[in-house]
């Protein structure tokens, strides 16, 4: 495998890098085989048949990169894809082992920009610490190294303030011309999985800006009950086209979740787009509560994954899955709205956008 090329301090922004929306063209989606009993207790195997369901409809249009710890777990992974109907010839097995699978925080995140007719992409190295919650996060922490030097892409490693630079895939959401939604609670709280110690809205929103090529930061303010992260946008707020996003509603006044979400849906009515205009905003509700053994999971439609062949959204075995399915599917007329049992994923306190990462074509 060759080595990357890394540049430590370099500003992809102002070198006309930015990030491309998920909507756009894929050439693979990242994922890492399911391995941790802790993240699914009693439920590993039934997670890996989930995978192959995953795997089946992504490879319909794109490639997928498989992270296994092992040649002798490329096999099994192989096994039970094959299984499920899914078969390897579009999955490539890149040997690099993990602490977790969720791809979409430490995975490689890539930014793209235009040289005459060619577009050149690489990929910014976000230092993932597990969420600053959890210490079994090295192994995690350079998947980015290791996608730079298969795919032989240039790394830039996020800094500020010369220090390193920890975010999360799942914490940013982005429209690919310009604008970037985050949320306070994840990144700005000054007590509660701090990643960044000593780092305020203004520094955030410079470093987006300086590593995502975005010119436009908007912030909500917090997520669901439940949330693992402590406030991901992807189970919030998503772009489905550049100038319509979907929302997370909880009408139900006695669950904990109305108060947060409701706050929510005041302030974006005050968020503009890039050239200053307002998006179109669609509601999506939200699932009946889910508890495992007394603790509420983060269960939301929102966190649904665009592949090039279909987007991909969790379900929970809830009269609001037709509902939201029906949103989606309305709002995304180029590609089918695919619904994926999720009420075994949702126990790693994840679901579809969590586990999958999109690399650009």
């Amino acid at each position: 495998m060759a080595e990357a090329k890394t540049s430590p301090s370099r500003n992809p922004g102002a070198a006309g890098y930015s990030m491309p929306a998920e909507w756009e063209p894929h050439k693979a989606t990242w994922l890492a085989w399911p391995h941790n009993p802790t993240d699914w207790p009693d439920k590993l195997d039934t997670i890996r048949w989930v995978y192959g369901e995953m795997v089946r409809k992504i490879t319909a249009g794109e490639r997928v990169r498989l992270l296994v710890s092992s040649k002798s777990e490329a096999k099994l992974a192989a096994r039970y894809l094959t299984r499920a109907g899914t078969g390897v010839s579009k999955v490539d097995f890149i040997v690099h082992p993990t602490n977790r699978g969720w791809t979409r925080d430490s995975g490689p995140l890539h930014v793209r920009r235009a040289r005459g007719a060619r577009r050149q992409l690489a990929i910014v190295h976000f230092h993932f610490n597990a969420w600053a919650k959890y210490v079994d996060w090295k192994k995690d922490r350079k998947v980015p190294e290791t996608a730079a030097k298969f795919l032989r892409r240039k790394l830039f490693h996020a800094e500020c303030g010369g220090r390193r630079f920890v975010l999360e895939g799942g914490g940013i959401e982005v429209n690919g011309r310009g604008t970037l939604l985050t949320t306070e609670e994840c990144y700005l709280h000054p007590t509660v999985q701090v990643r960044n110690p000593g780092l305020g809205r203004k520094q955030y929103d410079e470093t987006f800006k300086k590593y995502l090529g975005v010119t436009n930061v908007q912030w909500l303010a917090s997520g669901p009950a439940g949330d693992d992260t402590h406030g991901h946008i992807d189970d919030i707020c998503r772009f489905v086209n550049p100038t319509t996003l979907v929302l997370i509603r909880e009408d139900n006044r006695r669950d904990p979740n109305y108060k947060p979400l409701a706050e929510n849906w005041e302030r974006v009515q005050d968020l503009r787009l890039e050239d200053g205009s307002k998006p179109e905003v669609v509601p999506l509700p939200m699932p009946a509560p889910l508890t495992f053994d007394g603790e509420r999971l983060p269960a939301s439609y929102a966190n649904f994954y665009i592949s090039n062949a279909a987007v991909l959204v969790p379900t929970f075995n809830d009269p609001n899955d037709r509902v939201a399915l029906g949103i989606l599917g309305e709002l995304f007329k180029d590609r089918p709205v695919i619904g994926i049992h999720a009420v075994d994923l949702v126990l790693g306190f994840g679901a579809l956008h969590c586990l999958t990462q999109q690399e650009p074509a």
